[in-house]
Formats: structure tokens, sequence, C-alpha cells
């Protein structure tokens, strides 16, 4: 799917119940909090020239961080304001990089804010039942987005990692 790659042109799907993407995020100024959020729906366009697009939506509404009172404190208005904004979007129409490896450029979205954020990815690899998988991933400042919150609670940097199966066009 990068410069070199034999992908199928067309729009590469992503198969949500086969894809995942977990955070961590510092709490405390020591301990690492893990969490996951489900990836509801995504794509990848290819062209005769590489990947031209990415597109994905995660559903906040089912965060899960393995702590029920930490997830219900995300939903507050201060942090992720759930209620009013459910969906987590990445859109990137910049993509540069050799085969294997990429730089997906583009806007995170939530809280009804955005940042610009650069994804790094590698892959895809051939799963052998038609699918691609990417592994990809991503470092932003949760200020960015208009998180507030006193930096000893919640770290300001916040880790993402994707494992990412596409389903090929047609």
């Amino acid at each position: 799917m990068t410069a070199g790659t034999s992908a199928r042109v067309g729009t590469w799907t992503v198969l949500a119940e086969r894809t995942s993407a977990a955070f961590t995020v510092r709490n405390f100024g020591f301990r690492v909090v893990r969490g996951s959020i489900p990836v509801s729906l995504g794509s990848v366009r290819v062209s005769g020239s590489g990947v031209t697009a990415v597109e994905a939506a995660l559903d906040l509404d089912r965060i899960d961080t393995g702590n029920a009172k930490r997830d219900a404190d995300l939903r507050k208005p201060g942090l992720l304001a759930i209620d009013a904004h459910p969906v987590l979007t990445f859109a990137a129409d910049r993509i540069k990089g050799s085969p294997g490896e990429w730089s997906v450029e583009g806007t995170l979205g939530a809280r009804g804010e955005s940042c610009p954020l650069t994804v790094t990815a590698t892959g895809p690899e051939d799963n052998g039942d038609g699918t691609w998988r990417v592994l990809a991933g991503a470092v932003f400042d949760r200020r960015s987005l208009g998180v507030r919150a006193p930096r000893f609670l919640i770290g300001a940097e916040i880790t993402i990692a994707l494992d990412v199966v596409l389903a090929p066009p047609g």
C-alpha cells in the first residue's frame, strides 16, 4: 500500500471486529494507565501512486481503562465530553513513505476540537486470507484537544497504538 507495494487500487475497509486501538497515559506522575477504544469504522484509499487518504472513527462511548470510575470521569465536559462528542476521528490526505513504513499526516478530532497528528505506520503484511495488517502509532498532547486536568493527575502525552486489519476493495 505504499510506493512499490502492489495493493489493489480502491478503498480498503477497516475490519472493526479485527482491529484494536489502545492508549497509554501517565497519571499521578508515575503510574501508566492503559485503555482501549473500539474502532467503529475506517478506510484507506489506494491509487496507482499509493495511499492517498486515511479515515477512522473510534467509539469513545465504549472507552475502557479497566476502572469504571475513571471511565465515568472521562465522560465529563472538562475531559473527553463523551456525551456531547462520542466519536474520536482521524482524517489524513498527506501520506509519505517507502515500502513497509510511512508517515500519515492528518487531523485528530475529539470534544469538538481538532489538532494535527502524525501517525507512523508499518506494513502492510498479507494475512493470507485476502486481508492486510498495518501497525500504527502516534503520540499527542491532550491539551491540544482542550482536555484540561492538572498534569500530575493526567499526563500531557497520550500514546496511541493501532493494530489494523483491512479488507480489500470490492
